[in-house]
């Protein structure tokens, strides 16, 4: 590829190690377990941190997956670039159709819940003027550039981590006070007499929401530092460290507020807040989930806009408006601005609406990343290398099965729209394709090691 001053713009390589964790843990979101906290344990019989506990285990095999693919395959474009890479083009096309479900609506249903909680503090306030606020800032910094957006991800993040410690902290002490030293080693909030295998499953699986995000990162490849090092590294930390985060918090909280009995599961959170530091803890605690979904609001609508470059590039979409890059701050401008203005699709819709519209997509993604690790480990061999089995086949096989068995649990509503959504992909991959005559366009990529300012160049 050229470098020379004619050359195209190009994406900067400006992340280290941490920089994406921190990336990938506001796109995760911490004080998301808080926020559905009432939620899981109405699932679970008041056990939520072992329905965590297993979730984790099932993330970590997908995590295992993404790391090993992003090493491979070290360029922007997350399951969309690994499946038709290792699989099929046409399926890395349909895989990246349905995967536009959650990057593209993950934003909207971000901003929705921030603006909610918002307008439930200070309802004088019209619900848009908070919508368009979120929009408008996080479209801005990202615009600008990754490096504005990871300053202030920083700041957000530390606040949020801040919350989350205070809350911990006021639960145990909540605890210490009425039941002593003892109190604060119980076994009750992993298991208790209406803790159910039934039970735990579905609390897991709602859990496993919570962890959607690690694999986001991957779309931040092309300007990762050594993305073959550094990615596979990023994408376990964020799952382990997203994980310890999860169960921790889950464990206080159980601790504190035995059982599943609350007055509104869906804010049982602050009802929590309130009972252990009262109404002013309760007024940081509604600034620390705000302050969360903002930050999870910048890392979100980034993926999404290098998901949508990476689609541009190999005119799976229209280049000339997907694949562009702004000439002077380096991102996908254009592509920021269609997820803001997607984003205002929330005007119209409640949180149970827009959700529905995500884990289809993902959930169908983390299945084929796992599907096209066993066909590296394939590959490998008919090459006459000896990739170990159990972190090529073994492992990849059960993040299979979990994710779809996590597929097939998720409600009719969203089946059906995913499924709809699915359709709608095949009819225009059809059209790409001339009825399935030829191939998806496609792109040469570079990932020569010893260039690390390589970038794919369309064909």
């Amino acid at each position: 590829m050229s470098h020379g001053t004619d050359a195209a713009p190009t994406l900067a390589r400006t992340l280290g190690l941490r920089s994406v964790v921190l990336f990938g843990l506001a796109y995760m979101t911490p004080m998301i377990v808080l926020g559905t906290f009432g939620v899981v344990a109405a699932s679970t019989g008041g056990t939520v941190p072992t329905a965590y506990l297993l979730a984790l285990v099932a993330m970590l095999f997908t995590a295992q997956s993404y790391g090993r693919m992003a090493a491979t395959y070290p360029v922007a474009g997350s399951s969309y670039t690994y499946v038709r890479k290792a699989l099929d083009s046409r399926l890395g096309f349909l895989v990246g159709w349905v995967t536009l479900l959650d990057y593209f609506f993950l934003p909207m249903v971000i901003w929705l819940i921030g603006g909610a909680y918002l307008q439930a503090q200070f309802p004088s306030v019209p619900f848009w003027v908070w919508i368009v606020a979120f929009i408008a800032i996080t479209t801005a910094l990202n615009v600008r550039g990754i490096k504005t957006a990871e300053r202030v991800n920083d700041l957000l993040m530390v606040f949020q981590v801040l919350v989350i410690a205070i809350f911990v902290v006021l639960a145990l002490r909540h605890v210490f006070h009425l039941g002593g030293a003892g109190a604060l080693a119980s076994t009750t909030p992993f298991s208790n007499g209406a803790t159910t295998l039934s039970g735990i499953s579905a609390g897991a699986a709602l859990a496993a929401y919570s962890f959607l995000g690690f694999d986001a990162v991957t779309t931040l490849t092309e300007e990762t530092v050594n993305p073959k090092r550094t990615m596979p590294r990023a994408i376990l930390l964020i799952a382990l460290i997203g994980g310890a985060i999860f169960v921790t918090v889950a464990y206080a909280t159980q601790l504190a507020h035995p059982g599943a009995h609350f007055d509104d599961e869906g804010s049982a959170a602050f009802e929590i807040a309130r009972a252990i530091g009262g109404d002013l803890f309760s007024s940081v605690f509604l600034a620390g989930l705000v302050v969360a979904q903002f930050a999870s609001g910048i890392a979100a609508q980034a993926s999404a806009s290098r998901l949508l470059l990476a689609m541009g590039r190999d005119g799976a979409l229209p280049r000339t408006f997907f694949a562009r890059v702004h000439p002077r701050y380096r991102t996908p401008a254009f592509n920021i601005l269609l997820t803001g203005a997607i984003g205002l699709i929330a005007l119209g819709l409640d949180v149970a609406t827009s959700t529905s519209f995500i884990n289809f997509g993902a959930f169908l993604a983390f299945t084929f990343v796992n599907v096209a690790v066993i066909a590296t480990y394939l590959r490998l061999r008919r090459e006459g290398e000896r990739p170990n089995p159990l972190t090529y086949a073994v492992a990849p096989a059960i993040g299979a099965v979990v994710d779809l068995y996590l597929l097939y649990n998720l409600d009719g509503r969203a089946l059906t729209l995913g499924l709809i959504w699915l359709c709608v992909g095949v009819v225009y991959l059809a059209y790409l394709t001339r009825m399935f005559r030829i191939p998806p366009p496609a792109m040469a990529f570079d990932t020569a090691e010893d260039d690390e300012e390589a970038a794919p160049v369309p064909q």
